[in-house]
């Protein structure tokens, strides 16, 4: 998508938000590509650093709360029918990703809506399974929110650190590579997040 490309060539403030409530949504737009190379030209002074988390949070909620509130109202059948349509496979969808998303939900209740933001494949696509078994929408928004923020932060400091080894022609490749190591410690510590939950929960029923 040849507009997405120089939406991304182009990051200011309102391309940050629109770029993430695409990324949160079904469209194919990587956020790392998005908040790691503002952060890295905020550390050179061309834009605020804060301001770059606030936009791609707020992008990131508005983009979840389309998937939740479509999901909310059409149901399965129809999320489904999407997934599995030309169009859905254009935005890399299929219903066996739903089906994944829907899973992790279900195994992991509420609290998946604030780790499944954490988690790549899972994360524009947990509002979904939300919607779907109808989560009151303000305990939705605020876990949302919550891993948006979390994930910003993490791309945020990202851009920044490479702002001080990497040069700006090598940066796209550098993000690429680090977001590897990221994944795997998000997933790491998004298991031990789920392990405490799950822990919690049983003590609590015990007693």
């Amino acid at each position: 998508m040849n507009w997405i490309t120089a939406l991304l060539n182009n990051l200011n403030y309102p391309t940050i938000f629109l770029l993430m409530t695409l990324e949160s949504t079904v469209i194919p737009v990587p956020s790392e590509l998005v908040v790691s190379p503002a952060a890295y030209h905020a550390a050179h002074g061309d834009l605020n650093i804060f301001l770059i988390i606030l936009y791609a949070t707020l992008g990131a909620d508005l983009g979840a709360s389309i998937n939740y509130i479509v999901s909310y109202y059409v149901g399965r059948p129809v999320v489904y029918r999407f997934a599995n349509s030309k169009l859905g496979r254009l935005c890399l969808l299929n219903q066996q990703k739903v089906e994944h998303s829907e899973q992790y939900f279900n195994d992991h209740g509420i609290v998946a809506t604030l780790t499944g933001r954490l988690i790549p494949g899972i994360r524009h696509l947990i509002s979904i399974p939300a919607g779907l078994a109808k989560m009151k929408y303000h305990i939705f928004l605020l876990y949302t929110t919550i891993g948006a923020f979390v994930w910003n932060c993490i791309l945020a400091a990202l851009g920044w650190y490479l702002s001080t080894i990497v040069p700006e022609d090598q940066l796209h490749d550098k993000i690429v590579e680090y977001s590897d190591y990221i994944k795997y410690a998000i997933i790491a510590i998004v298991l031990v997040v789920v392990v405490y939950f799950v822990v919690k929960h049983f003590i609590k029923k015990k007693k």
